[in-house]
């Protein structure tokens, strides 16, 4: 093999061997969304289509900076993070008209308790 992805060949050992011994978990799937998360990507090969199911259990991943011998570049393999830039002003307005009704909510509800609690010792 050419050393830029690795295969898993047999996902159900993998998950029961390999997993628990480095995750909390042993479910493949939470594995590839963590490897998604770190920009891995599953190979798809053309004659597999990408619709037909292949006879044999092999997975493939690649990440371009996971390269046999190329050590060096495995500190640039990072967490994907939604950058501060992306969020869109119009989505912080909304955010903040949300907060502001979840505050005016909870400051009726309060004088509502308050009104409640002196009609009972009233009432006692």
């Amino acid at each position: 093999q050419s050393g830029s992805s690795f295969h898993v060949f047999d996902q159900g050992q993998f998950a029961k061997e390999v997993l628990p011994k480095y995750f909390k978990h042993n479910n493949m799937a939470s594995f590839v969304r963590q490897l998604n998360m770190y920009g891995f990507r599953k190979v798809v090969h053309i004659e597999q289509g990408g619709l037909v199911k292949p006879e044999k259990d092999d997975t493939e991943f690649q990440h371009p900076y996971f390269i046999r011998g190329q050590e060096h570049l495995l500190e640039n393999i990072k967490r994907k993070v939604t950058s501060v830039s992306s969020i869109k002003n119009e989505d912080i307005k909304v955010r903040q008209d949300n907060v502001t009704k979840l505050l005016t909510d909870i400051q009726v509800m309060k004088g509502k308790q308050e009104s409640m609690d002196s009609k009972l010792i009233a009432m006692k």
